[in-house]
């Protein structure tokens, strides 16, 4: 056995370890330079890279496949557009004082993922095939869905100063691009031996990437969340409960409509994980009275994060292979 194959399995084997080193490291770093705001600019090349590595491990064919699964596709809906805002609205009043706080909230955790939550739903052995498949359907409806949700939620006056181009741009770079470039690498491997050595490389740098990933996205935001903590650690224990709540919600929905045990960890993962660095340029652009909304919306990323470690370990004994 090759040092790097070697390397890999055990990478692999401490992926969660490696995975909080990075975020401690991040948090440790961003907190005491306050120059590593400026790797912001690498979130998004970083996600899309991490993506693009994840779509070339799935054959397009089983996407297909997995976009015809109508169960899957109408449960995934409706835990995250019809379950997930009633759970908010009852999360979210205990900020409701706070338009700050209250909009933060609101804008994260009213948009479910379209990244990384590919990533840990595949590595917790759900079917991240069909969560790739789902993410342009879940970005549609939440782009259409938003305006109304936080309409109702915090009034018709939040939506003053928000701009849509960010969630396109999400769109475009974070899905199409690397979609597209990941079904050209495939196409190609079987005919370039350089296309072929590109998806055997990017198996065994996954685990490295997602801590860069991590690393990037922790640094970057940590200076923003610390210097404003006191203002926003009431938000902490709301994202907690969230986590907390979809674990139970994402599993016992899917008992109810009978997914199988891979599909059901996918569903479970989606409802849990938001959105935050899509809408993060969203709260940028909100009012100056509004200055505290990104701190909020970063905080929701930080505990994610942290959470998502845990979810791997949890959410296949809450979902175990024997319920199948």
């Amino acid at each position: 056995m090759s040092t790097s194959v070697r390397a890999q399995e055990w990478a692999e084997r401490h992926q969660i370890v490696l995975y909080l080193a990075a975020i401690a490291v991040g948090l440790l770093i961003g907190g005491l330079i306050p120059a590593a705001h400026v790797l912001e600019a690498a979130i998004n090349p970083a996600i899309g890279v991490l993506l693009y590595a994840t779509f070339l491990g799935v054959p397009f064919t089983r996407l297909a496949d997995a976009f015809r699964d109508a169960r899957f596709l109408i449960t995934l809906l409706v835990v995250n557009f019809v379950i997930v805002p009633v759970i908010v609205f009852a999360l979210s009043r205990f900020v409701a004082a706070d338009a700050a706080l209250l909009i933060g909230v609101l804008l994260v955790l009213l948009t479910p993922c379209i990244d990384y939550v590919i990533v840990f739903a595949g590595i917790a052995g759900g079917s991240h095939e069909k969560l790739i498949a789902a993410a342009p359907l879940l970005m549609i409806v939440q782009l259409l869905l938003l305006p109304l949700y936080l309409t109702v939620l915090a009034g018709p006056g939040v939506l003053e100063g928000i701009q849509i181009a960010p969630f396109v741009e999400a769109f475009v770079f974070l899905i199409l691009l690397p979609l597209l470039l990941a079904a050209i690498t495939q196409w190609a491997s079987s005919r370039a031996r350089w296309a072929a050595g590109v998806e055997r490389a990017a198996v065994g740098v996954m685990v490295s990437l997602m801590m860069i990933t991590l690393f990037v996205v922790v640094a970057s935001q940590a200076g923003i969340v610390l210097a404003n903590l006191a203002g926003i650690g009431g938000v902490i224990p709301i994202y907690a409960a969230f986590l907390i709540v979809m674990a139970f919600v994402g599993a016992g929905v899917s008992r109810v409509v009978r997914l199988g045990v891979r599909d059901a960890r996918a569903v479970t993962f989606s409802g849990a994980t938001r959105n935050s660095l899509v809408v993060l340029p969203l709260a940028l652009a909100l009012p100056a009275e509004l200055a505290l909304v990104p701190a909020v919306v970063v905080t929701q990323t930080l505990v994610e994060l942290i959470g998502m470690t845990i979810y791997v370990r949890v959410i296949p004994r809450l979902i175990p292979l024997s319920r199948a």
